[in-house]
């Protein structure tokens, strides 16, 4: 882990942040992508500028993410990881008493959790093919974040289920385009994470989704996904597949 130089993308809070506080720990350097200055440079003053840089960034743009990489590169001298947690989880149901939910609302979370995870996948690997591999023939580690929804989307979640069902579909290809530099693509799906998308959900939803949890029954935790990319990064076995994180729940319909 303290051989680790990764962009981590909606690092300042949640999921992210629970990575970002993790690979710095154990001796790794992080460039934060996020839009939440405050929240980033918090961070970057708690963790030490040595080991952390912020950059605000807009996953979904192509320019800002191509000028952030490489000034990344720039600072740490390689990227060798990327965990992508950048997200947008607004439910709507596709026709509702207001009729057909408007397609400016589908595209938006579309374009941030699919169009955002792969364009920072394509310059960031750009990057990463330029490394020197090390004993393992490695180059990189790309981590995904999808989620169950992919799976088992409720009423409500077509466009998050799609988005999140399209990172799920381009890890296997991915994984296979990249082998032969020696980039690993693997994809986590979480279930229900103490994370500040599902504390926007109303509270009786919150308890209701809690309830479908087999064992342990209760939310996970940020850190539980941090030590399982923490997992991805040191297992090189580990490509081209999505682990479920989600204590056995089964999403039931609503």
């Amino acid at each position: 882990m303290q051989n680790i130089v990764a962009i981590v993308t909606g690092g300042a809070s949640g999921l992210g942040e629970a990575t970002t506080r993790r690979i710095v720990s154990n001796g790794g350097k992080v460039a934060i992508f996020d839009l939440n200055e405050e929240r980033g440079q918090t961070l970057v003053n708690e963790l030490g500028g040595n080991h952390v840089l912020f950059m605000k960034t807009n996953v979904a743009s192509a320019e800002n993410v191509e000028g952030n990489v490489a000034e990344v590169v720039s600072a740490f001298g390689k990227v060798n990881a990327v965990v992508n947690c950048a997200g947008i989880a607004t439910p709507g149901k596709v026709v509702s008493k207001g009729g057909p939910m408007a397609l400016e609302r589908f595209e938006q979370i579309i374009q941030v959790n699919l169009v955002g995870t792969f364009n920072v996948i394509r310059v960031v690997a750009a990057a990463m093919m330029e490394n020197e591999p090390n004993e393992d023939g490695e180059r990189g580690v790309i981590v995904n974040t999808a989620s169950v929804a992919a799976f088992e989307g409720q009423i409500g979640q077509a466009a998050y289920s799609a988005s999140k069902g399209g990172v799920v579909g381009m890890t296997l290809p991915i994984a296979r385009e990249f082998a032969p530099y020696g980039i690993r693509v693997m994809t986590i799906a979480p279930g229900l994470v103490e994370t500040p998308l599902f504390a926007g959900l109303p509270e009786p939803a919150q308890n209701a989704l809690v309830d479908m949890t087999l064992f342990p029954k209760r939310l996970g935790r940020p850190d539980e996904y941090a030590k399982l990319v923490e997992s991805i990064f040191t297992n090189p076995l580990l490509n081209g597949e999505v682990i479920r994180l989600d204590g056995a729940i089964r999403m039931q319909p609503k």
